[in-house]
């Protein structure tokens, strides 16, 4: 079934520069088949915004600050949603903020069966981030881009640096979710632990590392083993990953 996403953009809390990337990113989980920026477009601010609307088919919805201090595009796009929601138009929603005022927006749409998928910076409080079914940091997107368009290695190496780098308390959120998964010999089917991953934690994306898939970031972490195995017909490869003898008797002790 496709999935038909709303997109939903806090012009007010969110950069201009990617647009593109991020229209790509959305494109990967629905087809957005509604697509709407909320701001004051009279204020100077939003003006980078104006000139990639058109190039994104974005509509622009203004919303005029009545009051000093509160946030009216907070407002404005909660009430768009649900009514949203109501016209059945759509069973997916891409709330586009780095506001925690958003959290509980995401989880009455979650409740109501819709999937909901969140993008905003990394300052993004961690309430909104566990509130979506998956949750993707706009860094990550500036990342890939500048990396697309490095023209030399080094500057390509010198991007890395950008990235997060994989913790103690990462390797115990893989290896737990491993073993919450594997068969009676430790080996899990890896499909099955990034599904499970997001489900524990929505901002776990191998691009935070420096990946742009999970199987190169298991592979580079010592305390796993992967193998590929063929399926039933023979046509295409299986990849599992087990925790390694070592650190699970380690574990054990």
């Amino acid at each position: 079934m496709e999935i038909k996403l709303a997109v939903l953009i806090d012009g007010d809390n969110i950069p201009s520069a990617y647009v593109k990337e991020m229209m790509e990113e959305i494109a990967k989980y629905g087809n957005p088949t509604i697509k709407r920026i909320y701001g004051d477009w009279t204020k100077p601010h939003l003006s980078k915004w104006k000139n990639m609307l058109l190039e994104n088919a974005i509509t622009p919805i203004q919303q005029y600050g009545y009051t000093t201090g509160k946030n009216a595009t907070d407002s404005a796009m909660i009430i768009d949603a649900m009514d949203i929601l109501y016209s059945e138009k759509v069973n997916g929603f891409c709330l586009v903020s780095s506001d925690s005022d958003f959290t509980r927006l995401a989880t009455r749409l979650r409740e109501a069966g819709m999937q909901v998928y969140g993008i905003g910076e990394k300052k993004t409080p961690s309430p909104f981030i566990v509130a979506c079914d998956k949750f993707i940091y706009i860094e990550i997107l500036k990342n890939q881009a500048e990396e697309s368009t490095s023209e030399t290695t080094k500057k390509s190496k010198a991007s890395k640096s950008k990235y997060d780098s994989v913790t103690q308390k990462d390797i115990r959120l893989i290896a737990s979710t491993i073993e919450d998964v594997a068969d009676d010999d430790g080996w899990a089917f890896l499909g099955d632990v990034g599904s499970l991953l997001q489900k524990k934690q929505p901002n776990f994306d191998s691009r935070n590392y420096g990946f742009m898939k999970l199987t190169p970031l298991i592979n580079s972490i010592s305390d796993f083993e992967i193998e590929r195995r063929e399926d039933s017909k023979g046509h295409k490869k299986l990849i599992f990953v087990k925790i390694k003898d070592v650190k699970s008797k380690s574990r054990k002790r």
